[in-house]
């Protein structure tokens, strides 16, 4: 099996942990752990495996000169991104979570026009309109009674949030990706993101009564630490040696159909129309906006 061919299966990997980790993590909390307490959890215990895969790594120094972009990154992709993303699923439903997680490449688009001037034609303009519709219809709409979700509005408008903040991640993080080796750039904002995330969650970590935690939500917590955060950055990271990041953005098309097929398939969720329905805008907005032009309609 060549290298392809490994990276290919190494993104459906990632992509596949991502789509169940909606329902997985969902069914942690509150009932075991509070989700800014699980948000110190999922941090503390990647830190400590980026740490010990990075002897494997180059010996490398951040420069003085990048520890404000350092920060900045650690605020937005492993602070306020996670705090929103899980106290937000603890509000919503697994497959509002899945759908809403999609417009991240609608936000990188609109952040990248914003802030370093890229170029956005008519069908990308249609495109994040359309998706926006289907998000601002699940967080207006998307109204239902259930003890594990007790204000959805507000989960979902979390969620989104959540796509803002990594969106603002990814555009700042650009130049340290280049120029830092990805076992010592995660290593430093893993640790960055213990010191910002302590503060939020110490009080709901500190309430966890691990005496009295199943092997269910063991194994949750587990998975939640070592495959939603640490293995996937490994696989995206490899897969990207060998594909093409347009290449590898195709596969958030997939995770949504992965999530919601998963949290029916357990019954944590179901279909609604308006579910369905916004699904769908979103999906299709996020077709128009990440598809690649054509040569007559210039690059972008």
């Amino acid at each position: 099996m060549n290298r392809r061919t490994l990276a290919i299966f190494a993104a459906i990997g990632a992509t596949t942990i991502y789509g169940v980790n909606h329902t997985i993590a969902k069914e942690v909390m509150p009932t075991y752990v509070q989700p800014l307490g699980f948000i110190i959890l999922r941090v503390l215990g990647a830190t400590i495996l980026f740490w010990l895969i990075s002897f494997w790594g180059p010996k490398e120094k951040i420069d003085r000169k990048d520890y404000l972009r350092m920060v900045l990154c650690a605020f937005l992709g492993m602070g306020f991104n996670m705090l929103v993303f899980f106290k937000g699923l603890s509000l919503s439903t697994p497959i509002n979570s899945a759908v809403l997680i999609t417009t991240t490449p609608i936000i990188v688009l609109i952040l990248s026009a914003i802030v370093i001037k890229e170029k956005i034609i008519g069908r990308k303009v249609l495109g994040i309109g359309i998706g926006l519709i289907g998000a601002l219809g699940l967080i207006l709409f998307g109204t239902e009674i259930r003890q594990d979700a007790p204000n959805i509005p507000l989960g979902n408008f979390l969620i989104l949030c959540n796509s803002i903040f990594y969106g603002s991640y990814l555009i700042v993080a650009q130049t340290l990706i280049v120029k830092y080796h990805p076992f010592t750039f995660m290593k430093w904002l893993f640790t960055l993101g213990i010191l910002i995330c302590m503060p939020f969650g110490y009080q709901e970590f500190s309430e966890i009564v691990w005496a009295k935690l199943p092997i269910e939500a063991l194994w949750r917590i587990a998975f939640v630490i070592v495959g939603t955060t640490f293995c996937t950055y490994l696989f995206n990271i490899f897969a990207l040696t060998q594909l093409k990041a347009s290449t590898l953005s195709a596969f958030v098309y997939v995770q949504p159909l992965i999530g919601i097929s998963y949290a029916i398939s357990t019954g944590q969720d179901r279909l609604t129309t308006v579910k369905i329905i916004a699904a769908c805008f979103v999906l299709l907005g996020v077709y128009l906006a990440s598809k690649k032009p054509k040569a007559k309609e210039g690059v972008s």
